[in-house]
C-alpha cells in the first residue's frame, strides 16, 4: 500500500472515514475515454506502486496507450486473491511443499514459505459420474470420489493447516468459477492498512482459463497457469505489458427463446475468427443492459474459447440485482454502488470508451446454436449437425439396436451454463413438457446433471422442476465439473461395446470444451449447447437430424412431438424463476456443504513439512521443485522431439481423464500395486510426477509428423532409430548430453490452464518449444518451467519446415541478450548437411519473464529471492 502524496496521491475518502485511491485526479482528464478494466489496472498502479516516479511512468503509458490503442510498456499488477481448484492446486501446493524441503535443505526455515495472499481452493475437479439416472445416485458418486482421492484430500487438509491464507471449499461446494460468483467475490472490497480503512475493487487471478467468469459481475480477473500462480501467492506481481483491449459493441437485445448459451458460441465463433490471441475483451454498448449479470457470466466464462485473456462487463443495476438474489447485504451493495460511481467504473450504455479495436454483436441476430464436433469455436446451426457428422470416418456395420450416430452422453455439466438459473431453470421447463408427454431418453443414453453450485437444488425444487428432471434421467450426480473436465464415468455397456465398431457416439454436454477424448476416451465428436438443448437430444437419442425442424419421438397415438412442443419462451421461463428465487439458498447450501461430516473427519498431517510417502501413487516430491536449477537458455543444437501439427491443445498434451490400463502410466501405476480395475484420471495424479510423464502427448489424435505411424506418446530416437516412449527416448537423449526441442503449429497450447502440459515438458528436458502461436497461458507456463517459446516467422510452419529424424535445430539464445520479443537465431541443420537459416522471435513479454527463463524457471526463482530474503534477516545482507 503506497504512502499518501500530496502531488500525485493526497488523501480522498468515500464516506466516513472509507479511503478511495485519487485514481480520475491522478490520471488526469480523459480517464473516462480509458476501457473499464483498464481503468481498475490505473487503480492498482496509483494504490500500490510505492514509488512515485514508477507510478508517473506507469500513467504516462496508460496516457499514451489511448493515442493508439497498444502499448509495449510493462506494469506490475498485484491481485488481491488467488482462486485454485483441487487438480491445479494440488501441482502447486505439491511444488510448494517441495520449495519447503528446499529451504530446509539449505538451512532455512521450511515454515517461512507461505503464501501472501489469500488463496481459495475448490475441491470440483474430482467427482466422476459413476452412477446416474437412479436414486443414490449422488451420494454413491461422493462416496467414490472420497474412495478414490482420499489421499489428495488429506494433503489439501495438509496445506490448509500448514500455509497461512489456503482455504479448502470441500467435495460438495460447488465449481469454483460458481463459488466465486455466488460466495467470494465482493466486487468492492476493504483493506486496512495504517490505521486506516480503503475500499479497493475486487481482483484476483485464478488457476483455470475460465477464471474470467466472474468478469460477468464486474470483478477484473483472468486465468494463469500454476507457475505464474505460485509466483504471485508469494509476493511476486504479475508483470504484464498494458493489454490491447478488444472492445465489443453489443446492440439491440436477445429474441425470446434465444438463450445466453446461444450468445457465447455466436462471441466464441466472431472473436476466433478475428484471430484473438491473449488480447483483453471488454462489453460496452446498449445491448450490455438488456443482459441479467447470469447472461454475462457465461459468455465472460468463454473468454478461453475466443481466445481472450478477459470478456469483462462493468457494474451496473444487472450486477447489483444479481448480488441482492445471491444473498449479499444491502450494506454492501450499497458500498458497491457508491464506490463504482465515484470511481468512474460504473456502467453507462451510451458510453463509447476507446479501444484498440471495436467488433458489432446485433443481440437480435443471435439464433439457436451448438459447437462442434471437434473444436468450441466451431458454431454450427442444429441443421448442420448431420452433415458434420459425416464427415468423420464412418463405423463398419450398421447396429441392429442403435443408431449410426447415437447421442451417448447428454450432460447437464460445467460453471458455464449452470452458473446461471436461468439456464437450469429452462432445461427443467422443458423435461416437465417432455414427461407430460411421456417422453423418455432411450437406454443407451447416459443422462446427467452436475450443476456448478449446491443451491441449484433448491431453487430447482422450489419451482418444482427437479422431479421432472429426474424423470428423464437428469438427476443430480454432482456438484462439480464431472463430464467437461473428462469424468463422464463409463458408457452405457451396450454404447461401450459398440464405440467405434458400429455406431459413432456423440457427446452433447452444456460445456465449454469437446476436444476429441476429453469428454470420454471412446467419444470423438462432441457438440456444446445450452441446457435444455442437452435434454432435446436426449430424448431424441440421435444426434443424425435437425433438432430444430425434425421430429424428437413419436408419441402413442402417431403424433410427433417436435422441439418447438417443448420449448419454453421467456415468459415461462421468468415465471419459474419468480417462483424459484430466495436469496437465503446461497447461504444456506454453502453452511451445509462446508460442514461436510466426511471432509471433517479426514486426518492430516499438521507439520511445517510434508511427510512423504516413497510408496505413494498420487503424491511426490517433484525433481524441480528445487534450488538451483540450471537455465535452458543458450546456445545449442537440438534433436526435434516432436513435430506437431495446428490446435494442439493441452489436453493432447496432459490429458485429465480416465487413465488406460494398457498405457505406459497404467503400466506404472499396477506395478506399484494399484486397482487395474480403477486407475482413476490423470487429473487426480498431477501430484505425481512419474504418472503424469508417462501419459504425455498419449491422446490417439496426436499426430507426430517426425515419421510415419508413430503411436502417440512415442518418438523417434534419432541416433538410434528406434521408435521410443517419448520418456524413455527423453532420457536417451539426456543421458548422451543432447538436447531437445519441440515444433508445433498455430494455436499450441490452447485449452486448459494445466501447468502440467509445461511441466512434463521441463521433465522430459526440452529446451524451447517452436511453434506458429501460442495460447497466453500455456506460453507463460512455458516460461515458467524455464522453456523457451519461440514464435516462428511469417510463412513458416511445421509443415514447410519438413523436419524428419536426424534433422537437428540450432538455436542461440544466450540469457545475457534475451529481451522481450527479440528475434532469435535460428537454423535447420539438415541430415543431409544442408544449413537453412529461419526467422524466430522470443514470445517473451516481459523482463520479468526473460529472469525467470535465466534462472532456470519460476520455482528456482521464487526460491533464490526468498533465499536471499531470509539470508538478508540474518546477516543484514543478501545472499550472493
Amino acid at each position: 500500500m503506497p504512502k499518501p502524496s500530496d502531488t500525485i496521491r493526497p488523501p480522498t475518502y468515500l464516506r466516513d472515514g472509507l479511503r478511495i485511491a485519487p485514481v480520475a485526479r491522478a490520471f488526469g482528464e480523459d480517464f473516462t475515454r480509458l476501457p473499464y478494466l483498464l481503468r481498475i489496472l490505473v487503480e492498482n498502479q496509483v494504490r500500490l506502486c510505492d514509488n512515485e516516479g514508477e507510478l508517473e511512468e506507469a500513467l504516462a503509458a496508460f496516457r499514451a496507450w489511448l493515442s493508439i490503442g497498444t502499448s509495449t510498456a510493462e506494469i506490475a499488477f498485484r491481485p488481491g486473491r488467488v482462486l485454485m481448484h483441487d487438480t491445479t492446486c494440488t501441482p502447486a501446493l505439491v511444488d510448494v511443499a517441495g520449495m519447503r524441503d528446499a529451504i530446509a535443505e539449505a538451512g532455512g526455515d521450511p515454515a517461512s514459505l507461505s503464501p501472501v495472499l489469500t488463496v481459495d481452493v475448490s475441491v470440483d475437479h474430482s467427482v466422476a459420474v459413476d452412477r446416474f439416472g437412479e436414486p443414490g445416485a449422488l451420494g454413491h458418486n461422493i462416496a467414490r470420489e472420497y474412495q478414490r482421492n482420499g489421499e489428495r484430500y488429506r494433503f489439501l487438509k495438509w496445506a490448509t493447516r500448514a500455509l497461512k491464507g489456503v482455504r479448502v471449499h470441500p467435495p460438495g461446494s460447488g465449481i469454483m468459477h460458481t463459488i466465486n460468483l455466488e460466495r467470494l467475490a465482493t466486487v468492492v472490497g476493504t483493506v486496512e492498512h495504517d490505521g486506516e480503512t480503503w475500499a479497493v475493487p475486487d481482483t484476483l487471478i485464478g488457476t483455470d482459463s475460465h477464471t474470467p467468469m466472474i468478469n460477468g459481475i464486474g470483478v477484473l480477473a483472468w486465468g494463469v497457469g500454476g507457475l505464474e500462480a505460485e509466483s504471485v501467492m508469494f509476493g511476486m506481481p504479475v508483470m504484464m505489458r498494458i493489454p490491447d483491449v478488444i472492445g465489443v459493441r453489443l446492440s439491440n437485445a436477445l429474441r425470446d427463446g434465444v438463450l445466453a448459451t446461444d450468445l457465447a458460441l455466436n462471441v466464441t465463433q466472431r472473436l476466433r475468427q478475428r484471430g484473438i490471441a491473449g488480447e483483453f475483451v471488454e462489453f460496452f454498448g446498449p445491448g450490455v443492459s438488456t443482459l441479467s449479470a447470469g447472461e454475462r457470466a457465461v459468455v465472460a466464462n468463454m473468454a478461453p474459447e475466443y481466445g481472450a485473456s478477459s470478456g469483462y462487463f462493468p457494474v451496473d443495476r444487472q450486477v447489483l440485482a444479481y448480488l441482492a438474489a445471491t444473498g449479499r447485504t444491502p450494506e454492501h451493495i450499497a458500498l458497491i454502488e457508491a464506490y463504482a460511481k465515484a470511481q468512474q467504473l460504473w456502467f453507462e450504455p451510451e458510453t463509447e470508451p476507446r479501444y484498440t479495436e471495436v467488433i458489432e454483436i446485433d443481440l437480435a441476430k443471435i439464433e439457436l446454436s451448438l459447437a462442434g464436433p471437434r473444436r468450441p469455436q466451431d458454431r454450427v446451426s442444429p441443421a448442420e449437425i448431420p452433415a458434420t457428422l459425416a464427415a468423420f470416418p464412418q463405423p463398419g456395420q450398421p447396429s441392429a439396436t442403435l443408431p449410426r450416430y447415437p447421442v451417448a452422453i447428454a450432460a447437464i455439466t460445467s460453471c458455464t451454463n449452470t452458473s446461471d438459473p436461468r439456464l437450469t431453470i429452462a432445461a427443467g421447463l422443458l423435461a416437465r413438457k417432455a414427461r407430460a408427454l411421456g417422453l423418455k431418453p432411450p437406454a443407451w443414453v447416459k443422462t446427467s446433471l452436475a450443476p456448478g453450485s449446491p443451491a441449484a437444488e433448491r431453487y430447482l425444487g422450489r419451482a418444482g422442476l427437479l422431479d421432472d428432471l429426474e424423470a428423464l434421467g437428469f438427476g443430480i450426480v454432482g456438484y462439480g465439473c464431472t463430464t467437461c473436465i473428462g469424468n463422464a464415468g463409463p458408457l452405457v455397456p451396450e454404447m461401450a461395446e459398440a464405440a467405434g465398431k458400429s455406431v459413432l457416439p456423440v457427446a452433447v454436454l452444456s460445456g465449454n470444451r469437446n476436444f476429441p477424448g476429453r469428454v470420454h476416451q471412446q467419444v470423438d465428436a462432441g457438440f456444446l449447447a445450452s441446457p435444455p438443448l442437452v435434454v432435446a437430444y436426449a430424448l431424441a437419442g440421435d444426434a443424425d437430424r435437425d433438432i430444430a425442424t425434425d421430429p424428437l419421438a413419436t408419441l402413442a397415438d402417431g403424433r410427433e412431438v417436435r422441439l418447438a412442443d417443448l420449448w419454453p419462451d421467456g415468459a415461462e421461463i421468468d415465471a419459474a424463476l419468480a417462483l424459484s428465487a430466495d436469496a437465503a439458498d446461497y447461504d444456506a447450501a454453502y453452511g451445509e456443504a462446508a460442514a461436510s461430516a466426511i471432509w471433517a473427519k479426514l486426518d492430516a498431517p499438521a507439520t511445517a513439512q510434508f511427510p512423504w510417502n516413497p510408496a505413494s501413487t498420487y503424491l511426490r516430491r517433484p525433481p524441480f521443485a528445487a534450488a538451483g536449477q540450471e537455465t535452458r537458455l543458450g546456445r545449442y543444437l537440438a534433436h526435434p522431439l516432436l513435430v506437431l501439427g495446428d490446435d494442439i491443445t493441452t489436453d493432447h498434451i496432459s490429458p485429465a481423464g480416465q487413465t488406460p490400463l494398457r498405457s505406459e502410466a497404467g503400466e506404472w501405476l499396477v506395478a506399484h500395486g494399484e486397482d487395474p480395475a480403477d486407475l482413476n484420471v490423470y487429473a487426480s495424479r498431477r501430484g505425481n510426477w512419474e504418472v503424469m510423464l508417462r501419459g504425455l502427448f498419449t491422446n490417439r489424435t496426436v499426430v507426430n509428423a517426425l515419421g510415419k505411424d508413430i503411436p502417440p506418446g512415442r518418438t523417434i530416437h534419432a541416433p538410434s532409430g528406434q521408435v521410443l516412449p517419448l520418456w524413455q527416448a527423453a532420457e536417451r537423449y539426456r543421458q548422451d548430453g543432447q538436447s531437445t526441442v519441440v515444433v508445433a503449429g498455430e494455436r499450441y497450447g490452447t485449452g486448459s490452464s494445466r501447468d502440467w502440459a509445461a511441466k512434463g515438458l521441463g521433465l522430459l528436458g526440452v529446451r524451447a518449444v517452436l511453434a506458429v502461436s501460442f495460447e497466453r497461458i500455456h506460453r507463460s507456463n512455458l516460461v515458467g518451467m524455464g522453456i523457451l517459446p519461440l514464435q516462428l516467422g511469417r510463412g513458416i510452419d511445421w509443415v514447410s519446415l519438413q523436419l524428419q529424424s536426424g534433422d537437428r535445430i540450432e538455436i542461440d539464445a544466450e540469457p545475457a541478450q534475451l529481451q522481450p520479443r527479440c528475434a532469435i537465431p535460428v537454423a535447420i541443420l539438415r541430415r543431409s548437411g544442408e544449413r537453412q537459416r529461419i526467422e524466430a522471435h522470443a514470445a517473451v513479454e516481459t523482463a520479468l519473464e526473460c529472469e525467470t527463463l535465466a534462472k532456470g524457471g519460476i520455482i528456482p526463482l521464487i526460491l533464490a529471492r526468498h533465499l536471499a530474503e531470509t539470508t538478508r534477516g540474518r546477516t543484514g545482507r543478501v545472499a550472493v
